[in-house]
């Protein structure tokens, strides 16, 4: 910062002594003098103003400020604001989780999945391979029906067996039953391993947040088949007769498998659980019957 000095005159100073002229000094009067000069000084300055063209004031341009026609959405992260806890490392998670997550439900279906091990690790992997379309039947093993898939006949068309949705009644009531808003919380609470956890996938740059939305966006986009869905057997499987459920990907095949009854109730739980995490409605894709 620059600070300039005060230059005044120190009219205290001893050694300042003005000399006025005094009737007694015998010198001409310089006043005429000095009223000589005034008077050429203000012709002067008068004909600089009558005959030097005056200068033009600077251009100024108005800017107006133009709104975008269509302003960015403001997006903010997944779930409510809660208060930070001292989590242990990654490695280290899982009698945390389980313990919150108990207070959340205890239900068989719940209970069978907390006594396996790096569960926030294998939450992460399920949301990656559902947000790519891919079935995480794979990391839910412990949740995998006991009973094997049955079909029936009706006249010439293969259905499947009320019996094998059935199997999934369990879990499609445990989805249901959890607090979409007691989720939120813990999805905020456990956010920072969440993303360690999705680092480690190949995501140096983390996102959680879109992934968990990416799957959840995907299954509710899952079509509601009207109706029994047909069958046509292979060599060791059955597929879709409809074409257009055929095409389906592998994680909305494995929501179509929990039959008529179930996936209304996960649909209506993961839309409400969306919502509480922040999802706008308007990223929401609503039920769509296949006729």
């Amino acid at each position: 910062m620059n600070h300039a000095d005060d230059l005044r005159l120190n009219e205290s100073d001893p050694s300042f002594q003005p000399r006025f002229p005094g009737p007694s000094d015998d010198r001409p009067p310089v006043w005429p003098w000095l009223a000589g000069l005034a008077v050429i000084v203000a012709i002067g300055v008068a004909a600089w103003y009558l005959w030097w063209p005056a200068p033009k004031p600077p251009a100024t341009s108005t800017k107006v400020a133009v709104a975008p026609a269509n302003p960015p959405e403001t997006r903010t992260g997944l779930g409510p604001s809660v208060p930070a806890i001292d989590l242990p490392a990654l490695d280290l998670t899982d009698p945390i989780v389980r313990d919150l997550v108990r207070r959340l439900s205890s239900r068989p279906e719940v209970m069978a999945w907390l006594a396996t091990d790096g569960l926030i690790r294998n939450f992460v992997v399920c949301v990656q391979s559902v947000a790519e379309g891919n079935s995480p039947a794979a990391q839910l093993k412990p949740l995998a029906p006991k009973d094997r898939f049955r079909v029936t006949k009706t006249g010439t068309r293969v259905i499947a067996d009320a019996r094998s949705f059935a199997r999934y009644d369990g879990i499609a009531d445990t989805v249901a039953a959890l607090d979409a808003n007691g989720l939120a919380r813990l999805y905020s609470t456990l956010k920072p391993r969440l993303e360690d956890a999705y680092k480690e996938l190949g995501h140096p740059e983390g996102g959680i947040d879109a992934a968990v939305e990416a799957a959840i966006v995907h299954l509710l986009g899952t079509p509601v088949v009207a109706g029994d869905a047909g069958l046509s057997p292979r060599t060791l499987s059955y597929h879709y007769a409809d074409q257009r459920l055929e095409a389906v990907s592998a994680a909305q095949k494995q929501l179509l498998r929990m039959g008529p009854r179930n996936q209304p109730l996960v649909q209506k739980a993961l839309h409400d659980i969306a919502r509480a995490l922040g999802i706008a409605e308007k990223r929401l894709p609503a039920p769509h019957a296949l006729q």
